[in-house]
C-alpha cells in the first residue's frame, strides 16, 4: 500500500471520529494540534507533491507537543490522540507511529 493510500485510510478513520468529550487544562492545545495536523493531512492528500519541508517541520513540532501531553490523557480519550499521532508520524516518515 502506498504512503498516500495508508494516509488516506488513516485520515478516513480519524476524520470520521467525533472530538472526544473530556476535561483537561490542555484541551485548547490538543484542539490546535488536531487542527494543524489535520490541515497538513488534507494538504498532503490534495497536493501531488506532498508536504514541503516547512509543513514537515510544523508536523514534527506538533508531534513533539502531542507526545508531551499523551501520558496525561484518560483511557477514553487516548485512542483519538494516538490516531492523530499516527497520522502525523505517517506524514513525516511514511510509517505508522510506534
Amino acid at each position: 500500500m502506498s504512503d498516500r493510500t495508508t494516509i488516506r485510510s488513516a485520515w478516513t478513520a480519524h476524520s470520521g471520529s467525533d472530538w472526544p468529550q473530556f476535561s483537561s487544562p490542555h484541551q485548547g492545545e490538543l484542539m490546535t494540534l488536531d487542527t494543524v495536523i489535520s490541515g497538513c493531512v488534507v494538504y498532503f492528500l490534495d497536493t501531488p507533491e506532498g508536504l514541503d519541508s516547512q509543513r514537515k517541520n510544523i508536523v514534527q513540532d506538533c508531534l513533539t507537543d502531542l507526545e508531551a501531553l499523551i501520558d496525561d490523557l484518560d483511557p477514553e480519550t487516548l485512542p483519538y490522540f494516538l490516531r492523530l499521532k499516527e497520522l502525523g508520524t505517517l506524514l513525516i516518515t511514511g510509517t505508522p507511529a510506534p
